[in-house]
């Protein structure tokens, strides 16, 4: 790892390393049980900077590179993933895109607030009928006035509920597919003003709210427990032209480039996850004795964790090239998702190869690896499924190997977008 690490990239490792340990580690497990979003974590996570580590300084973040990111990620996946998804779509998600894609009195207006933590941003794409096909789209932005009026709701949303800026997608032009979507920036207070106002983070008052944007009911979901996931409600929300984000009908474009970059922190996440639940079972089969010895010394054993330590490094070579890449302005969207694919799928076999390792211990919540195997679940689906992923792949190799491309209609065909799915 030598090529991408420096040593700035260590000390903020270790830095995280330690808030995780003394502050993730003890509340893990009950955070998970009671599905309580850790809004004393996200306090200090912004007072630390993990909020806004990609952000220019001048915007009030802490002006690191991409791979900084990823190693925030990373790092405190695997601790919890409910923490790093936090970091993950509050940056790629609800930050980037106005970051990308805003006006100056946009990003001077809206950045500051979100680098620094002090609220927490969102991604409205995913709707009941727009989910893999994300051109599907079905909420309406209509002229009106100087502005626009907004009705649409979007499902699946990470920080619907406890955040206060959201980047939303919708139709400007019906007739035109997906080159008539756009994107608005609309704000909604979040719904634990009165405790967070205690905690003195999470609620900005003077932002300009959004009548008709609320949340709906938290999901109840199977991992990723502790972090914030409902339906977005828009309800004849009128919306003025200064907060469209970009031009009408870029939306759709915008929010594949944002995917594209949010796919890296997935992977980054997914590799955390990973590198969690293989911690646990080595440390576990070093212990545990059977048929007097260690089970580490049982050649399967030995075989599966070789194994997955070697995926896990190849995981960590992908994930760290694409951010590298976009680090440098270079093409990343196959890398991100080819990082994304196998991170994720890596994450899913890691955990549950370390449940096995652990026997009966690794049903129980004694061990994180059960929690840490349905956490990893959604890794599979979130911006953009597994199957999504090798679509993207499949046409950017078709592509990469045309002769021609200038001029093959088939070459043509293969850079169509391929859609997307949940934040």
């Amino acid at each position: 790892m030598d090529r991408y690490l420096t040593e700035e990239h260590l000390r903020l490792r270790e830095q995280v390393r330690r808030f995780a340990e003394e502050a993730i580690d003890p509340v893990a497990r009950e955070l998970d049980e009671t599905a309580e979003f850790p809004w004393e974590n996200v306090k200090t996570m912004g007072e630390m900077g993990l909020l806004g580590v990609p952000v220019p300084r001048e915007l009030g973040g802490m002006g690191l590179d991409e791979l900084s990111y990823v190693i925030v990620v990373e790092e405190l996946a695997k601790h919890d993933a409910s923490h790093a998804i936090t970091v993950s779509a509050h940056t790629t998600l609800g930050t980037s895109p106005v970051l990308t894609f805003g006006t100056e009195e946009q990003k001077a207006r809206f950045i500051p607030p979100l680098a620094s933590g002090e609220v927490l941003g969102g991604f409205g794409l995913t709707e009941p009928g727009a989910g893999s096909d994300a051109s599907g789209t079905r909420t309406r932005a209509v002229r009106d006035g100087d502005g626009y009026r907004i009705n649409g709701s979007k499902i699946f949303i990470t920080h619907a509920g406890v955040g206060e800026i959201f980047t939303v997608t919708a139709v400007t032009d019906p007739e035109a597919g997906a080159r008539g979507i756009s994107s608005f920036l609309v704000c909604k207070p979040t719904v634990d003003v009165g405790r967070v106002r205690d905690l003195g983070v999470g609620h900005k008052g003077d932002l300009p709210f959004t009548d008709g944007v609320r949340a709906g009911k938290k999901e109840d979901k199977m991992g990723w427990r502790a972090s914030d996931t409902r339906e977005l409600l828009i309800e004849d929300a009128w919306v003025p032209e200064e907060q469209r984000l970009g031009a009408e009908g870029q939306g759709f474009i915008n929010f594949m480039k944002t995917l594209d970059a949010g796919r890296i922190g997935v992977a980054a996440l997914s590799l955390g996850l990973a590198e969690g639940a293989f911690r646990t079972a080595i440390r576990y089969a070093a212990e545990r004795k059977q048929f007097g010895k260690r089970i580490w010394d049982f050649q399967q054993v030995q075989f599966r964790l070789a194994d997955l330590a070697t995926e896990i490094e190849a995981g960590r070579h992908l994930t760290y090239h694409a951010a590298w890449l976009k680090e440098r302005g270079e093409a990343f969207s196959k890398e991100a998702a080819m990082a994304k694919l196998f991170c994720s799928e890596l994450a899913m076999r890691t955990t549950l190869g370390a449940i096995q390792v652990l026997g009966g211990a690794g049903y129980t919540s004694d061990y994180p690896a059960e929690r840490m195997m349905r956490d990893a679940k959604v890794c599979e689906i979130g911006e953009g499924t597994s199957e999504i992923q090798r679509l993207v792949i499949g046409r950017q190799v078709l592509a990469e190997a045309m002769a021609d491309p200038e001029e093959d209609s088939l070459f043509q065909e293969a850079l169509e977008p391929a859609g997307t799915h949940t934040e």
